[in-house]
């Protein structure tokens, strides 16, 4: 069975969509829409274990842990350019940059890090197109959050400036640690949000 888009999806406005046509979507529009190339990708409904993995790495406790000048935020655009808008999983900003409960989206500067969990429906965004988006416009930190064997594994980049490409840090099972300019050390294990 298909479902009609409604009519303001298409053919798109004339020159196609901007990144600040995202704030001004009608109100039956998806929930989580991204901008990538001027072309708006809907988000499907996430499986379980994307959510877990959001919710643990959002967790105080036992998630990612930024010094005072950086917060944690799920769900939330980066603005690239004109017509790149995408919309990370998590993301790690400068807290000067949320300067009011108003902020949709975060300029690429105030970006420590940005995460993907891949699903089925996202992994060729999440392994190539968007990654060289993010190295492109200069966010330092990436990871992939991907599942194996009902488990999550999750890969890790650094920006080399020179040639503004990422670099595997390390694939971590079981444990994430690494730096990211602060210590990050987070329990992957994911049985505690499953046997509550």
């Amino acid at each position: 069975m298909t479902t009609a888009l409604p009519e303001w999806f298409y053919p798109g406005p004339p020159g196609g969509w901007t990144a600040d046509m995202l704030d001004h979507l009608p109100a039956d529009a998806p929930r989580r829409v991204e901008l990538i190339d001027g072309s708006l990708i809907m988000m499907s409904p996430q499986s379980a274990f994307h959510m877990f993995v959001i919710n643990l790495l959002i967790d105080e406790e036992r998630g990612i842990k930024p010094p005072a000048d950086l917060i944690v935020m799920r769900e939330m655009t980066v603005t690239l350019g004109l017509r790149q808008r995408p919309d990370p999983d998590v993301v790690v900003v400068n807290r000067a940059a949320l300067t009011s409960l108003r902020v949709t989206s975060f300029k690429p500067e105030d970006v420590h890090l940005v995460v993907e969990v891949v699903s089925p429906e996202s992994m060729e965004r999440d392994r190539t197109t968007k990654p060289v988006k993010y190295s492109n416009a200069g966010i330092r930190y990436l990871w992939r959050i991907e599942q194996e064997d009902e488990r999550p594994v999750a890969y890790t980049f650094e920006l080399e400036p020179a040639v503004k490409a990422y670099v595997p840090t390390g694939i971590h099972r079981e444990r994430l640690r690494t730096n990211i300019g602060f210590d990050v050390d987070i329990d992957l294990d994911l049985s505690g949000f499953i046997s509550r």
